[in-house]
């Protein structure tokens, strides 16, 4: 299983998010590291070539998914797990408020 969404940092597109079987990755786009004023989609994670890796979500994408009620909402609608923290960024993330959206990739996912 490998589900895959389309980072943006304000219209730009920053990087790709994975969910693979170990875990998570998190790559920032060549072309957006080559662009001028750029800035990470977290302090956490610095802008650099090689890709992030991590067991579970990363913090930062995971405390872009909604909590309390909007996160019972998002459950009840869309049928959701709230321990499926991709399927909820997938889901939940594409019109956050700050800079950064998550866009799901189509024929990547389930």
């Amino acid at each position: 299983m490998s589900r895959k969404a389309k980072v943006f940092y304000g219209d730009r597109f920053a990087g790709i998010i994975s969910e693979m079987d170990t875990g998570y990755s998190f790559r920032y786009e060549k072309e957006y590291l080559q662009m001028e004023n750029v800035e990470p989609v977290s302090l956490i994670l610095p802008l650099q070539e090689a890709s992030f890796e991590n067991k579970t979500m990363f913090p930062f994408f995971d405390g872009l998914i909604p909590e309390g009620w909007l996160l019972n909402i998002a459950e009840e609608l869309w049928k959701l797990d709230s321990r499926d923290r991709m399927g909820l960024l997938l889901s939940c993330c594409r019109d956050c408020i700050g800079a950064v959206s998550i866009i799901p990739m189509e024929g990547k996912n389930r």
